[in-house]
């Protein structure tokens, strides 16, 4: 009979304590009464109301859209970091820039989203840009996001065989495209769950918005933020629990397709592998001479 340690009964308790909360939230948004915390039979009117709240919708699409195109941005900005931290060994203020890229990762977000909100001022006084919108919090979320992304490739690039790259370049393959065609393909990964916590940070993040938000461009934690302090509003449960099946799918659905490319790789491997044994063997049959005969 198998017991249970005190590793295992401590998992599952963080697991009910993270999911529990999601699970009554989805059943919740079921509930056919107008109070959240009281049980008034099943109905689906809620979701449907969804298509009537234009204000909760808007926030919805405008918090994809900023996350969209922020785990692009810091995706292309976190693995440049990663590159130079980890194939430029020596360089004048490698100890700052590196102590730079990961400064987002320790500093609080009230102390991020007030520097960046006194930054966009000052520049908009002095140039007239950027003005307080969509823009100026695509540019602190990929900044906040960056590091992270860093941090990840940065694991992964420490843990790639530098020959294959440096037999790339032997053959004449210039260090472009060798960072494009071998280097890239080894680890991405690491570029798509980059990518997924750059999305989910961005659609997640409620202080840098608040700082940095402009009239109209409230994003959607700001518009749940702000309304939950009214009361919590039945749509909300209903918005979040799309929100949590359309990441999960997602989330599914990658993992599926780098689970495929990771084994089509490693059984390329392998084949490569039993080729070249099988030419090694070839070779030494035909170099060693035949038994002499009595």
């Amino acid at each position: 009979m198998k017991r249970f340690g005190f590793s295992k009964v401590m998992l599952w308790l963080g697991l009910l304590f993270i999911y529990v909360p999601m699970f009554i939230l989805v059943i919740y948004s079921f509930n056919g009464g107008r109070l959240v915390t009281v049980w008034s039979g099943w109905s689906l009117k809620w979701y449907a109301s969804l298509l009537d709240n234009t204000k909760l919708m808007t926030a919805v699409f405008r918090s994809l859209e900023i996350a969209f195109y922020t785990s692009i941005a810091a995706v292309a900005l976190g693995t440049l970091a990663a590159f130079v931290l980890t194939r430029i060994p020596r360089f004048r203020g490698r100890t700052l820039f590196g102590g730079m890229v990961t400064a987002p990762l320790v500093m609080p977000e009230v102390i991020t989203g007030l520097s960046l909100l006194l930054l966009f001022v000052t520049m908009a006084q002095l140039i007239g840009w950027p003005q307080r919108g969509l823009l100026t919090i695509w540019i602190a979320h990929t900044t906040f996001c960056s590091a992270y992304v860093a941090v990840v490739v940065s694991s992964r690039l420490r843990e790639l065989d530098l020959s294959i790259e440096e037999a790339a370049m032997d053959l004449g393959a210039r260090p472009w495209k060798v960072f494009l065609l071998i280097t890239v393909p080894m680890i991405a990964p690491s570029l798509v769950a980059g990518g997924m916590m750059s999305f989910a940070l961005s659609l997640d993040d409620l202080v840098l918005a608040s700082f940095v938000a402009g009239p109209g461009a409230s994003t959607l934690p700001v518009e749940i933020f702000s309304s939950v302090r009214m009361g919590v509003k039945p749509e909300i449960n209903a918005v979040a629990s799309l929100i949590l099946l359309s990441i999960s799918l997602f989330t599914f659905l990658a993992w599926y397709f780098i689970r495929r490319a990771e084994d089509r790789r490693k059984r390329a491997v392998q084949q490569a592998a039993q080729e070249e044994s099988g030419g090694w063997q070839k070779s030494v049959e035909r170099l060693t001479p035949p038994p002499a005969h009595s």
